[in-house]
C-alpha cells in the first residue's frame, strides 16, 4: 500500500534546532510517522520531549554549540546518536540564524556567525551523518533552505548567501551519495511565522507587502513542513534526489 511507504517504524531522526519552531515541528512530525528522534539544540528541548514521548517514541537531547562547531564534533554527535538510539537514518538540518542590516553597514561578525551556524556546521554535520550512513548503506539527508536559495533578497547578505550555499551542497551530496544508497534533499520554507521572522511581520510596510505577493494569502506555520519533511525521510522519495522543495505558499511563482 502507498501509504506504508510513508511510515518511518524503526527510523532514527536528529533533528538540529528541534527545541522550537520548524525544528520542533519537524522532530514531531516525524515522531508521528513512527521515528524515533534526537534533538540538537542549544535551548531547552523539554516541550519537544515530552510531545515526541506522548507518541511512544523514544527522544534524545543532544546539546552542541554550532557556532563553534568543529569536525570532531559533529562526528561526536552522530556518535551520540547512534549510541544512545542504535542507529541513524535520517537527518535534518534546521539550525539557523539570521542578522539583518544594510549590505554597506553589515559587519563580519554577522557574516561569521551565520555563515558558521547555516553553511559550516551543516557540511560537517552532513559530513559526518553521511559516513555513518554509506556504512550502512541507506539514510537520508534534508536540509532546509529558503526563498533566498533562488533570490537575493535584501539586508540579510549573510543569509542570502548561506542560503544559496546550502541549495548547493544539497546537489553536491546528491552527486556524491547517490550512488551509496543516500537520499540528499532540501525544503525551502516561505515566509514562515517563526521568531526568525517577527522583525518581518511586526514591520507595518514589509509585512503587508509580504503577504500580498504571497497567493495562499497567508503566513506560512511550523506544520506546513510536516508533510514535506516526512516524505523527503521516507522509502516514498526513494528516487527524489538533490531536489529543493518549495514549501512557500505559491511565493516563488509570483
Amino acid at each position: 500500500m502507498i501509504l506504508d511507504l510513508f511510515k518511518l517504524d524503526g527510523k532514527v531522526a536528529l533533528v538540529t534546532g528541534a527545541g522550537r519552531g520548524l525544528g520542533q515541528a519537524m522532530a514531531i512530525a516525524l515522531a508521528e510517522a513512527g521515528a524515533n528522534v534526537a534533538g540538537l539544540d542549544v535551548i531547552s528541548q523539554d516541550e519537544t520531549a515530552a510531545q515526541v514521548q506522548a507518541l511512544g517514541r523514544r527522544f534524545l537531547p543532544v546539546s552542541a554549540n554550532l557556532l563553534a562547531a568543529h569536525a570532531d564534533d559533529m562526528t561526536k554527535v552522530i556518535d551520540e546518536v547512534v549510541n544512545g538510539l542504535g542507529r541513524l537514518d535520517i537527518l535534518v538540518n534546521n539550525a539557523g540564524i539570521i542578522r539583518r542590516a544594510p549590505v554597506l553597514e553589515f559587519s563580519e561578525k554577522d557574516w561569521d556567525d551565520v555563515m558558521a551556524i547555516n553553511l559550516k556546521a551543516v557540511f560537517l554535520l552532513s559530513q559526518a551523518a553521511g559516513k555513518a550512513m554509506v556504512a550502512q548503506g541507506s539514510g537520508k539527508i534534508i536540509n532546509i533552505a529558503s526563498m533566498l536559495s533562488f533570490q537575493g533578497g535584501i539586508r540579510v547578505p549573510s543569509y542570502t548567501a548561506s542560503k544559496s550555499g546550502v541549495a548547493g551542497l544539497t546537489r553536491l551530496f546528491a552527486n556524491e551519495l547517490a550512488a551509496k544508497g543516500l537520499n540528499i534533499n532540501a525544503i525551502a520554507p516561505g515566509y514562515m511565522a517563526t521568531d526568525n521572522t517577527a522583525p518581518l511581520r511586526a514591520d507595518t510596510d514589509r509585512a503587508p507587502a509580504i503577504l500580498d505577493r504571497i497567493p495562499a494569502g497567508r503566513w506560512g506555520e511550523p506544520s506546513d513542513l510536516m508533510g514535506a519533511v516526512v516524505f523527503l525521510a521516507s522509502a516514498a522519495s526513494d528516487y527524489v534526489n538533490g531536489a529543493i522543495v518549495p514549501v512557500d505558499g505559491g511565493w516563488l511563482t509570483r
